[in-house]
């Protein structure tokens, strides 16, 4: 076997530790530099993690403008709205 392996709690079941790839580019990190983000996640280089971080920053971005977005429809509808509430019967 190459590269680090450690036992997955399986008998005959070795697993590739999550130090042996890029996790952007999956390019081996053998006697290499390795750059962390997020505590556990190894990149290969300054400019992998560079790209990893404007990603999750373009999604948490995205996702907080989504957030409001729904935030000021629900602010912007009238309170006033007429609902009909009752049982419906279908055949």
């Amino acid at each position: 076997m190459s590269g680090s392996y450690y036992y997955a709690g399986q008998a005959d079941r070795y697993e590739a530790h999550y130090l042996d790839a890029c996790s952007l580019c999956r390019k081996p990190l053998r006697d290499s530099d390795i750059f962390m983000y997020r505590g556990n996640t190894p990149f290969c280089s300054k400019e992998c993690r560079q790209e990893q971080m404007e990603m999750d920053e373009a999604r948490e971005k995205n996702w907080k403008s989504g957030r409001s977005l729904r935030k000021s429809d629900a602010q912007n509808s009238t309170p006033n709205k007429a609902v009909r509430t009752g049982t419906v019967a279908v055949a």
